[in-house]
């Protein structure tokens, strides 16, 4: 359970918390075969689906956290192309693929959590990140996707079978640690103290301001974009890791295709309903109720789904169902609800006389 509770705590905490479930996953397979009978024949999957659960929250609080433009785009793109990697290793249970696709996305989130704690991370040029992402590439992850999937190590007994082999690793992790300096050698002066919490810019939701920025939102060129951009992003992130928990949930009767599609039908509903809502005047006062609200919604639907098959002879695991649905509805609300911090961050905002200008935040 801890490894489904603690990622939430990332896009508060970014730097404790994705380093809290790095320790968690790198450790739960030993304390597996330490104090449980539970066969491991499948711990690859069900490991990578967790790995997968929080670096999707990962990546959606960057769209709320993070200030860097161009750190953000260059983080998606290795979070989708770790993602895809491991849908197709959940697909073929080949172990080639995680060497293909390593999670350069986990350690390029550290580092620039790292840098945030005493720099503005704005000082991060693009070369500069472009060589983080490069290094940590090829002289930490291609090693440690080599070392874990393709020779099927594991480092505890490798320490345990020989002590020495201890100091190996505090080499390497010197030499990482020569390379952050190099890479953050010429940046400003530090400021002084430092936050683990997220800086990030706020909105008050259901503020005088939300109404100007409400209109905005339902605006023909915000409803284009909503579309054409976001409603696909969702569905493939959603489909995705719906595709890569289903290998691991017993009793799921759909095939991927089918799986796809009725996530597709779902993530529909929901973005209609919730542009309907906001046309409506809605606005959310805490995340938290969004996501209440959205997972009655859903769940209604999927009674619904289960009563009209019922019907016609067929059926749904309907526990496995509702388990899909809690992870769906909780991706969305956080997309949703960060896209649109990220939007009102990065994106000039037309107001009703048609000016160009950004919104006003505050800074936590």
């Amino acid at each position: 359970m801890a490894r489904f509770f603690v990622p939430l705590s990332i896009p508060k905490y970014p730097l404790p918390g994705i380093i809290a479930s790095l320790l968690l996953d790198a450790v739960d397979q030993t304390i597996f075969q330490l104090f449980t009978d539970l066969p491991l024949e499948g711990y690859q999957g069900y490991d990578k689906a967790l790995d997968i659960y929080y670096l999707a929250i990962t990546y959606l609080s960057t769209m709320r956290n993070w200030s860097n433009l161009f750190a953000f785009k260059l983080n998606r793109f290795l979070f989708y192309y770790r993602l895809v990697g491991v849908a197709l290793f959940e697909l073929t249970n080949l172990r080639l693929l995680l060497f293909v696709f390593p999670n350069v996305f986990e350690y390029f989130f550290i580092f620039y959590e790292a840098v945030r704690m005493k720099w503005n991370p704005r000082v991060l040029t693009k070369d500069k990140l472009i060589i983080t992402a490069a290094v940590i590439w090829i002289f930490v992850k291609i090693p440690h996707e080599y070392w874990i999937h393709i020779a099927e190590m594991d480092t505890t007994d490798w320490i345990i079978e020989n002590p020495a082999n201890a100091v190996i690793l505090i080499a390497w992790a010197a030499v990482m640690l020569g390379m952050a300096w190099w890479l953050l050698r010429d940046l400003p002066p530090m400021r002084p103290g430092f936050s683990v919490a997220a800086h990030h810019a706020t909105f008050n939701f259901d503020g005088p301001q939300a109404a100007r920025v409400r209109d905005n939102y339902t605006s023909k060129r915000f409803f284009d974009d909503f579309i054409h951009h976001e409603l696909i992003e969702k569905i493939v992130l959603v489909s995705l890791l719906s595709i890569i928990f289903a290998q691991i949930l017993p009793d799921v009767r759909a095939n991927d295709f089918q799986l796809a599609i009725g996530v597709s039908i779902l993530i529909i509903i929901n973005t209609e309903l919730s542009q309907w809502l906001a046309r409506r005047g809605t606005q959310w006062k805490s995340i938290i109720q969004e996501f209440i609200v959205m997972s009655i919604v859903n769940f209604i639907l999927v009674l619904i789904f289960d009563f009209l098959l019922a019907r016609y002879q067929g059926s749904i695991n309907l526990l496995n169902t509702l388990f899909f649905v809690l992870l769906l509805t909780l991706n969305i609300t956080l997309y949703d609800r960060y896209r649109r911090v990220y939007i009102w961050n990065h994106d000039p905002v037309t107001d009703f006389t048609g000016s160009e200008k950004p919104v006003e935040l505050k800074t936590e």
